[in-house]
């Protein structure tokens, strides 16, 4: 569990950098809700990443540290560099070299999500994933309050290249992890060949289901996340222009989500192990869709200043998202996990969070004409409405009353090919 802390930290960073930080370092810098919505394009490599996985499950780029922990430093090492090199340039002056430094930047911080999701499957047993997975969630967003509050901080009295170089320093408790932790037992496994990582992970998952059954699934993992992800995709910028300050958002916005959110989500996490993953899903998606209504609520309320109430309701609103976003994610990152073949842990845990990327990276990056085109108030409404999907199609992937079958068939299926 401890280890799962420092998982899910090290790989919330870079993702809440690219989320909140960087889109409040543009819009300060100048630059247009489109070209900050765009901007969201660059996470691509999240949606691409089970294409590079199968490497990771044949082998290892440092043969001495293993499989998953070279992986796991090298990407760590890339992405405290990036990091603090973004602070060096300036988006007016260098927009392109910007836009060129946050792929690199995506795409080590996925490589390093395929590296630490399959590191962290492999060390828990079926029967921890609840709990694991809710307290990897809870670091995860708890990571999120360094780009998002401390460095927003930061940026009212430091300049931008200090603050990224800060930053990036917080990439170090995963590096040290990296080297402190033992190599998994079931890591030495690996697919014989490259082709054997490239082929057999997704004729295992489609035989094991049959078509129509894995193309649900498939379905699943893009809607269930899609109208939370959309409704917090510009959330620093829909702050800003609500009236607050960046060291409001940085202080209140942040902080105010975050003891609901661990809390509620390691009592999530421990309330699952009795409950189930399939009920959670219903329960804490129930939970995720209602949650949006606050953002209704708040662009209703409209630009004002600052004062006393104003910041109360913006504290309440952020608490609820944080309590429905950490439970959606937790009860959705445990049933990825359990739909996968501990042969193919790597490639099919990518190729599932790929498609709970999608809606983050293509359909956010849409966000800034939708919210120009129609204002902040009927954009959350949209939201609230794009969240119904996703729920569903638990009537058919994770019924009520189901077992969790999927677990089962994974672990009795043949480990061909490795």
């Amino acid at each position: 569990m401890l280890i799962c802390i420092f998982t899910g930290f090290a790989s919330g960073l870079p993702l809440y950098l690219l989320l909140n930080l960087v889109p409040a370092w543009l819009r300060t810098e100048g630059l247009s809700l489109k070209t900050i919505g765009a901007f969201a394009l660059i996470q691509f490599p999240y949606m691409w990443k089970f294409a590079w996985a199968p490497l990771f499950d044949r082998c290892a780029i440092l043969p001495w540290l293993g499989r998953r922990r070279s992986w796991m430093l090298v990407t760590q090492l890339g992405l405290l560099a990036a990091i603090a090199g973004l602070g060096q340039l300036s988006p007016a002056e260098h927009l392109s070299w910007v836009v060129a430094l946050t792929a690199l930047l995506a795409f080590l911080s996925a490589s390093q999500d395929i590296a630490l999701d399959a590191f962290r499957r492999e060390i828990l047993p079926d029967a921890e994933l609840g709990l694991g997975n809710s307290i990897h969630v809870n670091a995860y967003r708890i990571a999120g309050l360094v780009p998002g509050s401390i460095s927003l901080i930061l940026a009212d009295l430091l300049p931008w290249d200090q603050v990224f170089m800060i930053t990036a320093l917080f990439m170090l408790p995963g590096v040290a992890m990296t080297l402190m932790v033992r190599e998994p037992a079931a890591s030495a496994g690996a697919p014989r060949t490259l082709r054997d990582a490239m082929v057999e992970p997704f004729r295992e998952f489609f035989s094991r289901h049959g078509v129509r059954t894995a193309l649900l699934v498939l379905a699943f993992l893009f809607f269930y996340k899609l109208g939370d992800s959309l409704c917090t995709a510009l959330a620093t910028p829909f702050y800003l222009d609500m009236g607050y300050s960046k060291t409001e958002i940085g202080l209140i916005a942040k902080n105010a989500g975050l003891w609901p959110m661990v809390i509620g989500g390691i009592i999530g996490g421990l309330w699952m192990v009795t409950l189930g993953i399939n009920r959670a899903l219903w329960l804490f998606g129930v939970v995720q869709m209602v949650t949006i209504l606050g953002f209704v609520w708040l662009a209703w309320l409209g630009p004002a200043p600052s004062d006393a109430t104003r910041l109360v309701v913006l504290a309440v609103v952020i608490a609820g998202e944080a309590v429905g976003a950490g439970l959606g994610t937790t009860a959705f990152v445990a049933y990825m996990a359990r739909t996968t073949h501990p042969a193919y842990t790597a490639t099919q845990l990518a190729l599932f969070t790929s498609l709970m990327a999608v809606p983050r990276t293509v359909v956010n990056a849409s966000a800034g004409w939708l919210v120009e085109g129609m204002g902040w108030f009927n954009f959350f409404w949209a939201c609230f409405f794009l969240a119904i999907p996703g729920m569903l199609l638990l009537l058919r992937v994770a019924p009520w009353g189901g077992s969790g079958h999927v677990i089962a068939t994974a672990r009795s299926a043949p480990e061909t090919g490795a």
